[in-house]
């Protein structure tokens, strides 16, 4: 597991990272006190994939386009 904290990753570590824990907890080799932890992480890493995703949706969502389907700008994202 990294040192660094679920709230300063990435979306491409966290996932990296959760997909780590998932092998880990999928193979059974890790003590019952570890598995506690490695489940707390991935739980917290999961959250963290969600909500970088969910920005990007919301930034995705707020380009405009113009008639001809290109980038005109951005707009505010309404009921998100």
């Amino acid at each position: 597991m990294s040192d660094t904290p679920v709230e300063e990753m990435s979306f491409e570590a966290a996932m990296a990272e959760l997909e780590k824990v998932l092998g880990q907890l999928e193979r059974g080799d890790v003590a019952l006190e570890e598995s506690i932890t490695l489940y707390e992480r991935g739980a917290a890493l999961k959250a963290r994939c969600e909500a970088k995703l969910k920005e990007a949706e919301e930034k995705v969502a707020a380009i405009t386009l113009d008639a001809d389907g290109n980038p005109q700008g951005l707009k505010p994202v309404e009921g998100l």
